[in-house]
């Protein structure tokens, strides 16, 4: 089956290396059909040629491919495409504040690390006067066994003492501040930004480097005009939407 292909990208302007950015460029192909599932792809030989690279190149981006059980290999037969990247979406994330209380049902909260008294002197978007001191919870949220997202909470220690054990492993952030009795929220907000994984984060995600990832910002302001909340979650790009009420 002969497929037209986009014309491929010059990888000399990266600073990524060409396996990864190769990677990239045959996931895409297999996510968006162009490589359907079940055909053979073009050999080691085709791809270098139409890719302008050594073999050896090829072979690493397949390589990563076949890591993730996106193609198999069959010796004198060829590769084949075995299955698509993540075809279900796992995690949808409203954009409305009765949106963002609501937990996935099947999904699961683990307290990686926590700080306790932590001064936070910089924030990005800031809202609100910063308090003196944090608690600072860095969680992982996973469902069926996989990570979706990593997210890293300041919340205001005076607020500590009214927040129990169970709600730092079964509430959102924003959750966890709405359901304080008495608390008056004034403002809250969300900012979301494209980018892509780190060493860091490609590990803790189970993704490969350079894959896309939203960052989303929320800050939640009290009465007093206080920040009691800043939050930063990284969610994989694969595996969550956003749903926007425009009205």
């Amino acid at each position: 089956m002969n497929v037209q292909q986009k014309p491929v990208p010059d990888f000399s302007r990266s600073a990524i290396s060409r396996y990864i950015q190769l990677a990239t460029l045959f996931r895409h192909r297999i996510a968006s059909g162009a490589w359907p599932l079940g055909i053979q792809i073009p050999t080691v030989d085709d791809l270098a040629a139409e890719c302008g690279v050594a073999r050896a190149t090829i072979r690493q981006a397949l390589d990563v491919l076949g890591k993730e059980n996106l193609i198999e290999r069959h010796r004198g037969r060829g590769t084949f495409v075995r299955r698509r990247p993540q075809e279900e979406l796992w995690c949808s994330v409203g954009t409305d504040w009765s949106g963002l209380l609501t937990p996935l049902g099947d999904a699961e909260i683990e307290i990686l690390s926590e700080e306790q008294n932590v001064a936070l002197e910089k924030v990005a978007y800031p809202l609100g006067e910063l308090v003196s001191r944090y608690r600072h919870l860095r969680r992982m949220h996973t469902r069926r066994g996989a990570a979706f997202l990593l997210t890293d909470i300041h919340l205001d220690e005076r607020l500590m003492d009214r927040i129990s054990r169970i709600d730092l492993t079964a509430k959102t952030a924003l959750q966890l501040v709405h359901d304080i009795p008495d608390l008056e929220i004034s403002e809250a907000r969300q900012t979301l930004t494209i980018g892509s994984a780190d060493i860091d984060v490609s590990h803790a995600l189970s993704i490969p480097l350079n894959s896309p990832v939203a960052f989303v910002h929320r800050r939640v302001v009290d009465a007093s005009g206080c920040t009691i909340l800043v939050a930063e979650g990284i969610y994989r790009g694969d595996v969550v939407r956003f749903d926007l009420k425009l009205r």
